[in-house]
């Protein structure tokens, strides 16, 4: 929460009118909440809580009333306005109580009430929100429970936008990556709990909540059923974690009930890992900032509705490791990649759908507007279109089942098309929902009500007939209501003589009052007319609200296959977008094998290339092959800064993730032996809230991979060894290098800067030595971002901080230090015979540049500092300091 500052006690309830002696009660109860009190027609908030949400919304805080001899500060917001502020409120972290009025003034009145009754009806959290304003349409809304049981810890996720639930029992060990993959939104937990480490960075999204009592009754009571054992065989702390995650949900919801599909075990269920390091890496979901834009996720989704990219960015953050299941997806790929006129009857539909699940979701806690409704309606009718499409023969099983499931039984569509009007106002109140002809009673009531006016010259019609009075006119008297008027005359010879017929009956006159120059008169059916004519908005309100009840208890008795219809639509969505994101560019199937092999040809890493593409004369990306197969699974990459080692890291292991999550991969071919784990340690950071260096993170990340990586893992690793003392980096580095090769024997890619590392390569025979392609040219050095075999000769640093803006004298000065430190390391013995870099320096390089000019012609410190200068591009001042430390070498 952006307000941390500890909010002032709030003064004692004693001597509160009976509202604000209700506000008191609701803040007692819920005293980390900004208590929304409704007031009529705005929520008003009070005291401290009118001071922090003024903050925050930047509204002004005015003054009502006093309590205790002292002022009431309060701010407040219009009731029809509720889902933009509390939106911004959900994104400052605060939690938001909102206390509605129970009953009309007059229903207070009638039971002699003080004031009105109010009540918490819900608690508005980041992991509890449904509104269509306060979620992502592409993200999950998760809220995360976590329990112990047993001493085992488990996990269950929700999200009541959807109605989706999952649980899984892990190792304390796996949290960090289950928190990384999920990115929940509120995590709820006892607080013995707080102190498990990898819940340090999600502090401020932690609720607390005591461990549920008797946990598996309280789970079978939410589903109305006598034992959990058809759930799939929970363990106790996942049940643990359920109840706790239920219990929390309807804590928060008040009377509304939650619905939720029953929780899902996970432990069985064949996914990639990626701890937290590897997922934040590979920037898959979001980029090293924290954006949305540059990450896996934006830039390989084509799909065209939100729960689509809520179910891509689920298959990306947990791809599979079942080969037959990546293979039924990469078949429905194929399919709608060599039917494009499928593909496009597919995307027609689904262009602009609704979005069903959440729409169902708000239908179900009787949190809903009208466009919910039609949401359903109009996704329904999208759906049997997609059906209708899909219905050939010869369609992959997931295109087949997902055609089955869009034709949901008992579908309410076509009564809702009946019932709902084309154009749906944004609330219930607004009124006009159903439409003219779906309920008779319904329209007849609008009828009176829409049509008063002429309802009146109806009845002043028939009196002025039935009386004998031309002159009649029916007028509206603010106290007696409608009123037939007419001259003196008339109403005096009425009054003597009133039609034999009408001395009875509804139309027979009733003296009302008398004027200087008129009577008014009443009857019963005028009376009748008043009552009708003033009841006929409210009756109207009711019948329809009546009938929208109707409409939204059919779509619930529809709820389970509805929901699935939306899940094959999401389907479908995923698979037409990637086989049109195949078809936009070189993607290619990727052949997957039980084998640990790896061979990409032409691979591309999707994000850079996407980056590239936006901007204009970039120029192409460049391709690069990779094979980490058998006999050489195990690729010691050498080359420069700014040469594309990390892309070409990282373009790999994305590979992986793309191909097991099922969709087509940036290559000209790939075959990818299946991988049960990734990891990535690419990129450099410090963990200043945890006290960690960048070393020490760099350290804790490489004993991960040391102790979980198998034989069926993919490992990329950048630099290992680079945040300490040369030696100990580069010991550091050869020992793990040695044991990915001997001990853990997984496929791995080890980028270095340590060229000593090469040495290896006679050792090791299952050792790659690879290098980015460099060329030089005039002095300039050009990096070609190809990857070639063979080793780097030397790192160009000089090069990359010249290109970096740091000063030329800094450059040059350490172009002689260079120098310096390379002809000493030639005495390094036996070293020098085990790492012969810096042996091989000078010999190999040739080329007419500064250094290697000093290298060649150095044969102490102050000669080696001589051929360093460049006399040309020096400035008098340049030149003057440079004397200076030659006579201080001298």
């Amino acid at each position: 929460m952006d307000d941390d500052a500890p909010a002032p006690a709030l003064p004692p309830a004693e001597g509160a009118t009976p509202a604000m002696a209700q506000w008191f009660a609701a803040k007692q109860a819920h005293p980390e909440a900004l208590v929304f009190f409704r007031m009529g027609d705005f929520y008003e908030l009070f005291f401290d809580d009118a001071r922090r949400a003024g903050e925050a919304l930047g509204l002004a805080v005015s003054q009502r009333g006093e309590h205790r001899g002292q002022p009431i500060p309060m701010a407040g917001v219009p009731v029809h306005a509720l889902e933009n502020y509390l939106a911004r409120l959900i994104r400052h972290g605060f939690r938001v109580a909102i206390c509605e009025q129970r009953e009309t003034p007059e229903q207070a009145k009638a039971r002699r009430a003080p004031t009105i009754r109010r009540e918490v009806v819900r608690l508005v959290t980041p992991g509890t929100v449904t509104e269509e304003a306060l979620l992502e349409g592409g993200r999950a809304a998760w809220l995360l429970a976590l329990a112990r049981e047993e001493g085992e810890l488990a996990a269950a996720w929700a999200d009541l936008s959807t109605g989706a639930f999952a649980c899984e029992a892990l190792p304390a060990a796996e949290l960090p990556g289950l928190l990384a993959r999920l990115d929940p939104a509120e995590i709820v937990l006892p607080e013995e709990l707080d102190a498990l480490p990898a819940l340090l960075p999600w502090a401020e999204r932690i609720s607390h909540r005591p461990a549920a009592r008797d946990p598996a009754r309280r789970v079978a009571a939410f589903y109305g059923v006598a034992t959990l054992e058809g759930f799939g065989g929970l363990g106790a702390a996942e049940v643990s974690a359920c109840a706790l995650a239920l219990d929390y949900l309807r804590a928060t919801q008040g009377e509304a009930a939650p619905r939720l599909r029953p929780p899902e075990p996970q432990g069985g269920r064949a996914v990639l890992r990626m701890d937290a390091a590897t997922r934040r890496s590979l920037e898959i979901l979001r980029s090293e900032r924290g954006e949305t834009r540059n990450c896996l996720a934006a830039a390989v989704d084509r799909t065209l509705t939100a729960p689509g990219c809520r179910e891509l960015a689920s298959r990306l953050a947990a791809p599979l490791t079942d080969g037959a299941a990546i293979g039924a997806r990469h078949d429905a790929v194929a399919a709608l990649l060599a039917d494009a006129p499928l593909r496009g009857a597919l995307r027609a539909a689904l262009r602009g759908a609704p979005d069903m699940a959440r729409a169902l979701a708000r239908l179900a806690l009787d949190r809903f507007a009208p466009r919910d409704l039609a949401a359903l309606r109009d996704g329904l009718a999208r759906a049997e279109a997609m059906a209708e499409a899909l219905a050939r023969p010869g369609m992959p099983p997931l295109l087949d089942a997902a055609r089955e499931a869009l034709r949901p039984a008992g579908s309410p569509r076509a009564e809702l098309e009946r019932a709902l009007c084309p154009e749906l106002p944004a609330r219930l109140e607004d009124g006009n929902i159903v439409a003219p002809g779906y309920d008779a009673e319904l329209d007849g009531l609008k009828r009176l009500r829409d049509d008063a006016r002429g309802a009146i010259a109806a009845m002043q019609l028939r009196l002025a007939q039935d009386w004998g009075v031309a002159g009649l006119k029916i007028r509206h008297h603010q106290q007696f209501g409608f009123l037939a008027e007419m001259p003196a005359a008339a109403g005096e010879k009425l009054l003597r003589d009133p039609p034999a017929a009408l001395r009875e009956g509804p139309h027979a006159p009733v003296h009302r009052q008398t004027m200087a120059n008129a009577h008014r008169f009443t009857c019963a059916a005028l009376a009748e007319l008043d009552r009708k004519l003033a009841a006929a908005g409210e009756q109207a309100a009711k019948r329809e609200a009546a009938v929208v009840r109707h409409l939204r208890a059919l779509c619930l008795e529809a709820a389970r296959p509805i929901d699935a219809a939306a899940a094959a639509m999401a389907e479908a969505d995923i698979h037409a977008a990637a086989a049109e994101l195949a078809a936009g560019g070189a993607w290619c199937r990727p052949e997957m094998v039980e084998r640990p092999e790896f061979r990409i040809r032409q691979g591309r890493h999707p994000v850079v290339e996407a980056a590239l593409a936006r901007q204009r004369g970039a120029g192409a990306f460049v391709p690069n092959d990779a094979d980490l197969s058998p006999g050489r699974r195990l690729c010691l990459l050498t080359g420069p800064n700014m040469a594309g080692k990390s892309t070409f890291l990282r373009q790999n292991a994305l590979m992986v993730v793309l191909a097991q999550a099922g969709l087509f991969v940036p290559a000209g071919s790939a075959r990818i032996g299946l991988v049960d784990r990734l990891f990535s340690r690419v990129g450099a950071a410090d963990d200043i809230a945890g006290g960690r260096s960048t070393f020490m993170v760099e350290m804790t990340e490489t004993a991960a991979i040391l102790n979980q990586a198998t034989a069926r893992s993919l490992v990329v690793l950048d630099e290992v060894g680079r945040g300490t003392a040369t030696w100990d980096g580069l010991a550091i580095a050869w020992s793990v290098l040695e044991a990915l090769h001997d001990r853990i024997r997984a496929r791995a890619i080890f980028a270095t800067h340590f060229h000593e590392l090469t040495a290896l390569a006679p050792k090791l025979p299952e050792l790659q030595l690879a290098t980015m392609r460099v060329r030089e040219h005039r002095g300039e050095v050009v990096f070609q971002h190809l990857v070639g075999p063979g080793a780097a000769e030397k790192s160009w640093g000089l090069h990359v901080a010249r290109l970096a803006g740091v000063p030329r004298a800094v450059v040059t000065r350490a172009g002689a230090v260079l120098a310096a430190l390379e002809e000493r390391a030639r005495g390094l013995e036996p070293l020098a015979e085990e790492m012969p870099l810096f042996g091989q320096v000078a010999e190999r390089d040739t080329a007419p540049s500064a250094t290697a000019a000093a290298a060649g012609a150095a044969e102490d410190p102050l000669r080696a500092a001589v051929a360093a200068l460049d006399p040309d591009t020096l400035t008098p001042r340049e030149a003057l300091e440079a004397l200076y430390r030659l006579k201080h070498l001298a």
